[in-house]
């Protein structure tokens, strides 16, 4: 079979395609033919070497990916040749809390990922792909889908009525959105792109803020909403973070995800943050319980994730370097055999 490897914490040079034995399900194990992949920010910074000590070289790079069931190994009966399936970004973590224990397996950065032809998972560790989606749609919901699911459904607990802000056009953001109108809430949606603005609202924005030519955008959401949003998908990290606090409510709550805007500011508003008792929530994608519970849910709902554009399997640096441009809207995603 073949595979990527990334050999180094050189960046996307440093990936090889490389040849390898298939390998054999175990006991208790599924071999899946995996059929696509998609990328994340996460990604990016693996093959920097941004993962930390838990990273290991060579590594199979990548978290996100869907299959088809190959082969089963010994005891095996929740699963058959042919089922459609996508692996748990945690393999271990199967639900309730996490620890770091369960945290410890995460693909593509603690142990080998999905830029693969072939992969061995626990049986526990796979979800049936929903009848509704592509093998190329299914890819996009382990971590970036089940990440914006935890911060939207699980622990922003949204409602109908509330407000909910979501940042740029990535993976995480359009999810978001797409979860916060499907529980009844109104949707603020910030991009730099006007261009990206209009198709925001087609995919259900209610209100859209140009955060370039609004620097201000969190006052401007708190303005708009008259006391404040209830829950912020912040995606940018510490460099958005001033702006999201002043778009939140009291007592309303901030996801914290991401890490796009880089650095913070000198003058950060966290006393503000204390002074209208909000919630700073921390969001690192979910349970297995979790991802099942998210398949459930698009599926009852009929909803796709948001797919940018697809590469073939010899062109994943090309798809490294699209991701990295910014200039996609939603998912980028390869093609797998």
């Amino acid at each position: 079979m073949k595979c990527y490897e990334l050999q180094g914490p050189e960046g996307v040079d440093a990936l090889a395609l490389v040849d390898k034995p298939v390998p054999q399900a175990g006991p208790g194990e599924v071999l899946v033919r995996l059929k696509a992949a998609t990328l994340n920010y996460r990604d990016l910074l693996t093959v920097k070497g941004g993962y930390g000590s838990r990273q290991k070289f060579p590594l199979v790079p990548v978290s996100d990916g869907a299959g088809v069931v190959e082969a089963v190994g010994a005891g095996v009966r929740s699963f058959v040749p042919g089922d459609r399936v996508i692996g748990s970004f945690f393999e271990n973590w199967f639900g309730g809390e996490p620890s770091e224990a369960t945290m410890r397996a995460a693909l593509g950065g603690s142990v080998d990922g999905v830029l693969t032809e072939y992969r061995v998972f626990p049986a526990h560790a796979l979800v049936r792909t929903p009848a509704h989606l592509s093998d190329v749609e299914a890819a996009a919901l382990p971590c970036a889908g089940l990440t914006a699911w935890s911060a939207v459904v699980k622990l922003g607990n949204v409602k109908p009525g509330q407000t909910v802000l979501t940042q740029g056009t990535g993976g995480v953001s359009l999810f978001a959105l797409q979860f916060a109108k499907m529980c009844g809430a109104r949707v603020i949606a910030t991009s730099s792109s006007d261009a990206k603005i209009a198709r925001l609202k087609q995919l259900g924005a209610d209100v859209t803020l140009n955060y370039k030519t609004t620097p201000d955008w969190g006052k401007k959401a708190r303005e708009l909403t008259g006391r404040g949003v209830d829950l912020v998908v912040e995606v940018g990290g510490v460099g958005t973070l001033n702006e999201s606090i002043r778009a939140t409510r009291i007592g309303g709550t901030i996801a914290f995800i991401g890490v796009l805007a880089g650095p913070a500011t000198a003058d950060t508003r966290l006393p503000l943050m204390v002074m209208q008792q909000q919630r700073l929530q921390g969001v690192t994608v979910g349970s297995i319980e979790d991802l099942q519970a998210l398949c459930d849910g698009i599926a009852m709902h009929g909803v796709k994730p948001v797919i940018d554009k697809v590469f073939a399997f010899d062109q994943v640096k090309d798809a490294f370097a699209h991701m990295a441009s910014g200039a996609h809207f939603g998912k980028v995603a390869i093609a797998i055999g």
